[in-house]
């Protein structure tokens, strides 16, 4: 077994206003994919330029947060936001719903290629690849935070989390980030470094991001206020995620059918 590292969720403070590893896990994800997404932009067949990019992540990242944060609320804690509205602002505890940001970022997204005469889906495509940035980044956050921690487990690496029981627990925070950081980043970041048809490097994300999160699901301990749906394992984040790899393989026919034509 190993020892979780307690680590102060605060990480630093700014005269009185504390600052959260939280927050400062998705400022990185921000910036990291800004950097990445400036090195796509150069090479990008689309014909986006850098002048476009403030604007592109501008709208990206303020449908991540919102969407997030709202999914989650709407997705997981329902009645606690019937309840209490104001839990929507309260970031810093924790709780963002990858598919709640997908489809905020969906809807940023559609507004900005509005704005530049671009499509959703070239939008989708440049921006796809750096993604898993932002994935990893959080679920680092939610390791600092001790929170979506996994199943009890017996084996070597297992690990007591500070609210999650006197049992050991799949580290499954650590699991996502392999998957839907480090690994989804480099499947998507090869595939898209040649020119690809218009949809599939979308649709490779939709599909990949769909898998790894159902696997991820069986280490995770589902949320003790939903448990879990059906057959006495499936849960609330494998029913959203299953949408995602119909849609992805849907996606990357069409892509390649329409290039073929």
């Amino acid at each position: 077994m190993l020892t979780y590292p307690a680590i102060n969720p605060v990480a630093f403070h700014i005269g009185p206003w504390p600052i959260y590893w939280y927050g400062l896990m998705y400022l990185v994800g921000f910036l990291g994919g800004w950097g990445l997404m400036a090195l796509r932009v150069k090479h990008s067949p689309r014909g986006f330029t850098q002048d476009q990019l403030s604007d592109i992540v501008f709208y990206a990242a303020l449908g991540a947060i919102v969407g997030g944060r709202l999914g989650y609320m709407l997705f997981y804690d329902f009645p606690n936001f019937i309840a209490n509205p104001l839990l929507l602002f309260q970031t810093w505890k924790g709780g963002m719903s990858f598919h709640g940001g997908l489809l905020g970022v969906l809807c940023g997204l559609w507004l900005c290629g509005r704005k530049m005469n671009k499509s959703l889906l070239a939008l989708t495509d440049l921006i796809a690849p750096v993604v898993p940035i932002g994935l990893g980044a959080g679920r680092i956050g939610n390791f600092i935070n001790s929170e979506l921690w996994g199943r009890p487990t017996d084996v070597a690496w297992g690990m007591i989390f500070p609210n999650g029981g006197p049992l050991p627990r799949h580290p499954s925070q650590l699991y996502e980030f392999a998957l839907e950081g480090i690994l989804l980043f480099i499947i998507l970041w090869i595939f898209s470094r040649k020119s690809r048809p218009l949809g599939a490097v979308s649709g490779l994300f939709a599909l990949c991001y769909g898998l790894f999160r159902i696997i991820a699901e069986f280490f995770r301990e589902p949320d003790a206020h939903i448990g879990y749906l059906a057959l006495g394992w499936v849960t609330e984040g494998q029913l959203l995620s299953l949408p995602l790899v119909l849609v992805g393989i849907a996606l990357l026919v069409w892509a390649y059918k329409r290039k073929a034509a």
